[in-house]
């Protein structure tokens, strides 16, 4: 049983207003409390909350709820990170593979998680270094993918990958994707990379638009160490990503070091929830036999 939820979300509207409040009204019928991002505006909200900074709230909460789509989850999953708490997402997004349970359902299943009656589940997490001169100049932590691509030029870049040391290939394309199997389904299933079940321990690396056609996506295990060396003589046309947020522009030389943290994210979901009905809805497959 969760006893400290916390409500998050990255956009004011009617809509989300209309979501913070049934949950505010649920939470309320239960022994928890509910504490509500600072950034919200709660001037229209009615029942027994309080207000913290998002900072915060991961120190103080067992459970964090995120109202929004996936990209919300992601966001909410970094303000999160290291924290062992639970992220429920609420789905006002599009696809909403991560933020699954629906608005329209709130009353019924969040009550229940509340209660403990839900599905846990441990997501993997990247850790990036970004080496220059055998020195780190940054780092990022993803729970999708980091990404090596180009930014600012219709120019292919080149990469040359290392998995725990040894080569594995020098690729000229648009850059390439470093996945978990969370991330499985956004860019990199774009790409023409594998789905991955969350239940295995494996990444994927999926080329961008490569060069050569035989350059395919490939598997490994999450315990490698993945290191990509940039290789493109221009030193403003390469940069990383981090589930799709900017982190740095790399030039000739930089190493990319992406490793799994040993820490997880752990993802509260209803208790019948079902990996392959999900993507069964997201992705329009045939219903059942």
């Amino acid at each position: 049983m969760f006893s400290q939820i916390g409500i998050v979300s990255a956009v004011n509207s009617k809509l989300v207003e209309d979501t913070i409040q049934e949950v505010i009204q649920t939470i309320n019928t239960t022994a928890a409390k509910a504490l509500i991002d600072d950034r919200i505006r709660v001037g229209n909200l009615d029942g027994e909350f309080d207000v913290c900074p998002l900072q915060t709230l991961p120190e103080i909460c067992d459970l964090i709820i995120s109202i929004g789509g996936d990209g919300t989850l992601l966001q909410c999953a970094k303000v999160i990170f290291p924290n062992q708490v639970a992220l429920l997402g609420i789905n006002l997004g599009r696809l909403g593979f991560l933020a699954d349970l629906s608005a329209k359902n709130v009353n019924k299943d969040l009550e229940a998680i509340i209660q403990g009656d839900c599905a846990m589940e441990k997501r993997v997490v990247l850790g990036c270094e970004i080496v220059r001169d055998e020195k780190i100049i940054n780092t990022c932590d993803g729970l999708n993918d980091i990404i090596v691509q180009k930014w600012n030029s219709a120019r292919l870049i080149t990469l040359n990958t290392y998995v725990d040391g040894k080569f594995l290939h020098s690729q000229r394309g648009d850059g390439l994707i470093v996945a978990t199997p969370t991330g499985s389904t956004a860019y990199a299933m774009s790409g023409g990379g594998p789905i991955l079940d969350p239940r295995i321990n494996v990444l994927a690396l999926v080329p961008i638009c490569p060069h050569t056609l035989t350059n395919r996506p490939i598997v490994v295990p999450d315990s490698s160490a993945i290191e990509i060396r940039v290789a493109t003589e221009r030193n403003d046309q390469s940069r990383v990503t981090c589930d799709g947020n900017s982190v740095q522009e790399v030039m000739q030389g930089d190493k990319i070091r992406i490793f799994r943290h040993q820490v997880s994210i752990n993802l509260a979901h209803p208790a019948k929830y079902d990996h392959y009905a999900t993507l069964r809805a997201k992705l329009n497959w045939a219903l059942d036999p």
